[in-house]
């Protein structure tokens, strides 16, 4: 039905400045001598916590337990004390607890690591339950609890199709494609439980062109698996968001506001499968994951499997060697839906895909003044979701709250091809952003520097 390099309409060409990174392999980084654990990283209710300042953890254990359905478990990253509970601040802007642990050094696990189950004697409830129980979400950044994806529909077409998400299309980031090159059949495997879980009939690996040492171990490994298939994408950004990941792959338009099991698709990304095939096979939660330190401020750029809790001043000085020169923007994240952040002491968390350091003199690091829209309609043609960009954001400018929900700024998923496009440099999808934010809140939550009262 398509062709070999499946594709969506809208968005743009990004240099990937992938080189630097792409060919190094994973390397294990030593675990720090404290943990900072938010209790709110992922998409849903914030766990609780059920340890208290003085107790004493070992790794793998619960400590956070979810509070709700869409929530999802933490456990500790390290064996040590819990020294106290905080609060401080996310890299999106918000603040939740955080669980300080003390790093005893030991690394001694939990009891509660069980690996005696027979994987003979799965079932698709078993592993919904694993995904719930060992605190598994997205690890590509949006951090969704992903037993909640596996929750039998109560209504809808059933799903037939898990897509495995491997396209990385976020500049500077590799941690994907090392995954995909270094942990093929854990992938594979994962897929497969997934594919148990949700009972789909087809599997897919989907992953973009520009990685064809991927495409080839992993068409090689499937050869033999008549329900699962690689897709080559094309390089396009941003190709690895759900919905045009979805249409590029099978065709399927994904209503608003609905989830892609609403076309009977579901997609988990390859360090999610990888996490998925730890769980059901070791009985290990998900308490590290592998990132992308990248940048020409890093002294060792490189791709890393880091303890979740991590503060990023320590990956960047025990994993990294520190930086080589003056750092003039941080990015959590990939440059075009990530955050800047003021410092390096914020928390690795479940999502964390990257940690970007750039100089004054890298031109990932310099500021365009905004200038007068020329009306070109550049946005317009990039914008993967039909909107106008430019009406949205003149809307919130204003604080025209109703134009912007008529403008359908909910529909924006701020890929940021927009502002990647404009040649007057406006930050649309930071006035997108902002204005969701306030939308949210009637017109009065969160903080942003052009509204003081």
């Amino acid at each position: 039905m398509f062709s070999s390099k499946a594709s969506f309409r809208g968005g743009t060409h990004i240099t990937a400045q992938k080189k630097l990174t792409s060919g190094l392999p994973i390397i294990e980084m030593e675990a720090p001598p404290y943990i900072y654990l938010p209790l709110s990283m992922h998409i849903g209710a914030p766990a609780k916590p059920i340890v208290a300042a003085g107790d004493n953890v070992k790794l793998g254990q619960l400590v956070a337990k979810a509070s709700g359905f869409v929530s999802a478990n933490i456990h500790a990253s390290v064996s040590g004390k819990v020294e106290r509970i905080e609060r401080r601040y996310l890299p999106n802007g918000g603040i939740t607890e955080c669980l300080v642990i003390r790093n005893d050094g030991l690394d001694t696990f939990s009891d509660e690591i069980d690996s005696s189950g027979s994987l003979e004697n799965l079932t698709a409830e078993k592993i919904r339950s694993l995904l719930q129980e060992k605190g598994i979400v997205g690890m590509g950044g949006a951090a969704f609890p992903t037993h909640v994806k596996y929750a039998p529909p109560k209504d809808g077409p059933g799903i037939d199709t898990v897509i495995i998400n491997g396209i990385e299309c976020e500049p500077f980031v590799t941690a994907d494609h090392r995954v995909l090159l270094e942990k093929p059949k854990e992938v594979i495997r994962g897929l497969k439980y997934f594919l148990l879980a949700s009972g789909a009939a087809r599997g897919v690996i989907a992953i973009e062109d520009n990685k064809p040492d991927a495409i080839s171990l992993l068409t090689e490994l499937t050869e033999n698996e008549s329900n699962i298939e690689v897709v080559t994408c094309q390089e396009k950004y941003p190709q690895g968001s759900e919905k045009q990941l979805i249409y590029a792959v099978t065709g399927r338009i994904v209503p608003e506001r609905a989830l892609p099991a609403s076309v009977g698709v579901i997609v988990d990304n390859v360090s999610t499968a990888v996490q998925t095939a730890l769980a059901v096979e070791t009985g290990l939660p998900c308490y590290e994951r592998v990132l992308t330190v990248n940048g020409d401020a890093v002294a060792r750029p490189g791709n890393y499997l880091v303890r979740i809790g991590s503060l990023y001043s320590d990956v960047v000085t025990l994993a990294c060697g520190g930086t080589k020169a003056h750092v003039a923007k941080i990015l959590c994240g990939g440059p075009m839906m990530g955050f800047a952040v003021s410092s390096l002491e914020y928390s690795v968390i479940k999502g964390t895909t990257g940690i970007l350091l750039f100089s004054p003199d890298s031109g990932a690091a310099e500021y365009s003044p905004e200038q007068t829209c020329v009306r070109c309609g550049r946005c317009l043609e990039v914008c993967p979701m039909f909107l106008q960009p430019t009406v949205i954001a003149k809307a919130v400018k204003r604080k025209k709250w109703y134009d912007a929900v008529n403008a359908d700024i909910s529909a924006c998923i701020e890929c940021g091809c927009c502002s990647y496009s404009c040649p007057a440099h406006i930050p649309l999808v930071q006035y997108i952003r902002m204005g969701k934010q306030f939308i949210m809140t009637d017109g009065s939550g969160g903080f942003n520097p052009l509204y003081s009262g």
